[in-house]
């Protein structure tokens, strides 16, 4: 909570979960640098200063946007290995039988990179973007309250993977807040990134090592895996909204889930209805039911299966939605919770060009997993596929998995509005659905939005019940409101860091710039 502040700038802001990573960010467009040199910079670093949510061994993606009406996405999402062992059961939640996809996070920095150079004139060199995650990872950084919190608390089911606790508890303890903590084998796989280029991750002697180390910790990913992997550039997705457009990333990410709940929203007048209510609460939870419903039952790798995005998207599709919802009872919600944890990072500058950003090793600590000595912890993400053949998300050689995340940015008159993101899987619809109305139609600042009570449909890892969480601010008569709809309702602390950790930025049509990152987490949002 110590950074209840909104920043803002008439030059450009940054934001992300950790202060000392949005200062590297702070550092490049101080220096000249546009939004997507930035946000490379707070990416490399946060792999180094949070890596129980993101690291060089997980995925990314990318929304970009400019005033001049350019609009892409870059979804890196890796692949599962070409050579997959039967399965009889689920497959594995941690160790190396949960490593079966490749790691896209490098390539998406490198392809925001080349859009960078090509549309938007980018100075800055490939190898400055490194520096401040070199430093961290050479010379230590403070260890953050988050960082202890989940080491702590999978310290059993983590100590014995390989490579893990050589790396994250170097003198067999778990590292305490604030103390330095350094990690020279990550420091020597960032420096080859950083003087090869971003193909050296899946093509060079460094992606020889990873394959090296993942093979003989038990993974099936092969060196061939590596140079198969390959960010996509992509249109994004849109919908309208109170006048103007929320866009965000295709499938397989549940991208389309995010617009349809707010596309569903669109349809109420939610201005009239009184912010923080059981009418409010009720209201955002009944979109989330019919969405997650459509996604459940579609979204998956497009290149495998067909998914009706626009379909979904479709004024039709989302009127149905709408009508479907009974504003003084809740629908049943048979549903299955997916964990997950993320970063985001969001950047503008001085000309509006603006990024938002998520990265991921899915699970806290991802699979456990480092990959012989280059200190890079693997993901877990295959653990999202099904091994039921008949699933839409069924495992399969090459085939990318279902993905929770989904950055976004809100247009006004084609330009970037809004930048936002969080993590928390499941979760991040819903925390988007609350942020967004609270920020377009009630009018709130960034800070104060994020601050507010927020909710979560489903089990926690925490609490195995399907039930309706909300922070335990929200008052004791929307609990009970809620519940005589019909909301299996339980409460979660205020400002409980199950409730996500997004962040915002704000950008008016005179260039100025708002942002906060959410007072749950460790992170700020820093104006130039």
């Amino acid at each position: 909570m110590h950074n209840l502040k909104l920043a803002s700038s008439t030059s450009g802001m940054v934001t992300s979960p950790h202060a000392v990573a949005s200062a590297a960010g702070l550092d490049i467009l101080r220096a000249g640098g546009n939004a997507i040199e930035a946000a490379i910079a707070i990416g490399a670093a946060l792999c180094v200063t949070y890596p129980h949510f993101t690291g060089l061994g997980g995925d990314a993606f990318w929304v970009i946007g400019d005033r001049q009406g350019m609009l892409r996405t870059v979804s890196g999402i890796g692949q599962a290995a070409q050579q997959l062992p039967p399965y009889s059961g689920a497959i594995p939640l941690r160790g190396a039988a949960s490593a079966i996809t490749t790691a896209a996070t490098v390539d998406t920095w490198n392809q925001a990179y080349q859009i960078s150079r090509t549309s938007w004139g980018g100075q800055q060199s490939w190898a400055s973007l490194f520096d401040h995650a070199l430093d961290y990872a050479a010379n230590g950084f403070p260890v953050t309250p988050s960082q202890h919190f989940w080491q702590t608390l999978r310290a059993d089911e983590l100590r014995s993977l390989p490579g893990f606790a050589a790396t994250f508890a170097p003198h067999g303890q778990i590292p305490a807040i604030a103390e330095p903590f350094v990690q020279p084998a990550l420091a020597k796989s960032l420096e080859r990134i950083a003087r090869f280029g971003a193909r050296e991750f899946y093509e060079g002697e460094l992606a020889e090592r990873i394959a090296l180390g993942l093979r003989e910790a038990g993974s099936p990913l092969t060196l061939s895996d590596l140079a198969r992997t390959q960010a996509r550039d992509e249109a994004p997705l849109r919908v309208a909204y109170r006048g103007g457009e929320l866009v965000s990333m295709r499938p397989p990410t549940q991208g389309v889930t995010t617009l349809q709940i707010m596309g569903t929203l669109d349809r109420f007048d939610i201005a009239q209805i009184a912010e923080g209510s059981a009418d409010y609460y009720h209201l955002l939870v009944e979109a989330v039911k019919c969405a997650f419903a459509d996604r459940d039952r579609f979204v998956s790798d497009p290149e495998f299966n067909w998914v009706p995005v626009d379909d979904m998207l479709s004024p039709t599709a989302l009127d149905a939605h709408a009508r479907s919802i009974n504003l003084h009872e809740a629908r049943a919600w048979p549903h299955v919770f997916r964990p997950g944890d993320t970063v985001f990072i969001g950047a503008t500058d001085s000309e509006g060009r603006s990024v938002s950003v998520l990265q991921t090793v899915y699970f806290d600590w991802g699979s456990g997993v480092v990959a012989g000595d280059t200190g890079i912890l693997w993901h877990n993400r295959g653990a999202s596929f099904s091994t039921n053949p008949r699933h839409h998300n069924a495992v399969q050689p090459g085939k990318r998995p279902f993905h929770t995340l989904n950055p976004g940015m809100y247009l006004k008159d084609g330009r970037p509005h809004l930048l936002f993101g969080t993590q928390g899987a499941d979760g991040q619809p819903q925390t988007l659905a609350a942020i967004l109305t609270r920020l377009i139609d009630y009018g709130m600042d960034p800070l104060t939005a994020l601050a507010r009570p927020r909710f979560l449909l489903g089990k926690t890892f925490s609490d195995t019940r399907d039930a309706l969480k909300l922070e335990e601010d929200v008052g004791a008569d929307v609990f009970a409101e809620l519940a005589a709809r019909g909301h299996e309702v339980s409460a979660i602390p205020a400002q409980s860091p199950l409730a996500g950790h997004p962040g915002v930025i704000r950008i008016e049509p005179d260039g100025s710039a708002s942002g906060a990152h959410d007072p749950r987490s460790d992170g700020r949002a820093l104006g130039v």
